[in-house]
């Protein structure tokens, strides 16, 4: 014999905790168990109204259909690593899949994302992944090449800091007003590889910094300590006070070329860290 329990209640939260709750024990993961509750339920409903041509797959396992454009296509685990390093802006956390939808969940999904901002946040990892390979068009430090599961991460939240930057704000900005402002002054590669140069400026910085101070320098520590955004910032800071006597012609399409209104800058997502 095989036992079951059922439940039928009409309170569709209480249902969600009655189910997180009692399977914290066996193998379904956070991720799992979120994928059915009320904020992600909203956001697939929207993205998928918003993108007849694209699906978000919110399920492990979960199948696409042939009839989808992929480059439309977005899955849940990505979504939230994406979002906990641009909106919360703690990239060193998006690593960890099991923490975001426990731990940071109620407060990464409290906000109704537009489901233009999760597409464009599919679309700068995808341009990041695409350059993440061994031809390394992007120049990055082996260091970082190697941590292909953490660091692309990291350059994410880079690009959302040098558009911050170039507003001269300390909010978040929207990807999606990022991605237009940028794709309209043929702007895209150029950010990403001043992003990435800042990445590059930071995680040499500490390894400088550890070797003058006779420490080791671990770079899978440094990626999976929040002081390393405090370093990415440091360094594109740097970037950008040395930038309109290097490069004038680059400050200049900057400039005039990523301007977005400041409706479009949000308060960070806070987390407890």
């Amino acid at each position: 014999y095989v036992l079951f329990r059922f439940y039928e209640i009409p309170q569709r939260d209480r249902a969600d905790s009655i189910s997180i709750n009692t399977n914290t024990q066996s193998a379904v993961k956070a991720r799992d168990l979120r994928s059915n509750s009320k904020q992600i339920l909203k956001l697939k409903k929207a993205y998928e109204a918003k993108y007849s041509n694209g699906f978000f797959a919110t399920k492990r396992g979960e199948i696409i259909p042939a009839d989808k454009d992929k480059q439309y296509c977005i899955e849940l685990s990505y979504l939230g690593k994406n979002l906990t390093a641009w909106y919360m802006q703690r990239p060193n956390l998006s690593y960890g899949e099991t923490k975001i939808f426990d731990k940071y969940f109620n407060t990464l999904f409290k906000n109704d994302y537009l489901p233009e901002d999760a597409y464009a946040l599919s679309f700068w990892m995808r341009k990041i992944m695409d350059a993440w390979t061994q031809e390394n068009p992007l120049g990055l430090e082996e260091e970082l090449l190697t941590m292909k599961a953490y660091a692309p991460y990291h350059l994410l939240f880079a690009i959302s800091m040098v558009f911050a930057k170039c507003n001269n704000q300390t909010n978040v900005p929207s990807p999606s007003e990022c991605l237009k402002v940028a794709s309209e002054n043929n702007l895209v590669d150029s950010i990403i590889n001043i992003a990435a140069n800042c990445l590059n400026s930071a995680i040499s910085a500490e390894k400088n910094n550890c070797e003058q101070n006779n420490r080791s320098f671990i770079p899978q520590n440094w990626v999976k300590n929040k002081s390393c955004n405090a370093g990415i910032m440091s360094a594109i800071q740097n970037y950008f006070s040395f930038l309109p006597t290097m490069n004038k012609e680059m400050d200049s399409k900057l400039k005039n070329g990523v301007k977005i209104d400041s409706k479009y800058f949000s308060y960070r997502v806070q987390a407890e860290d």
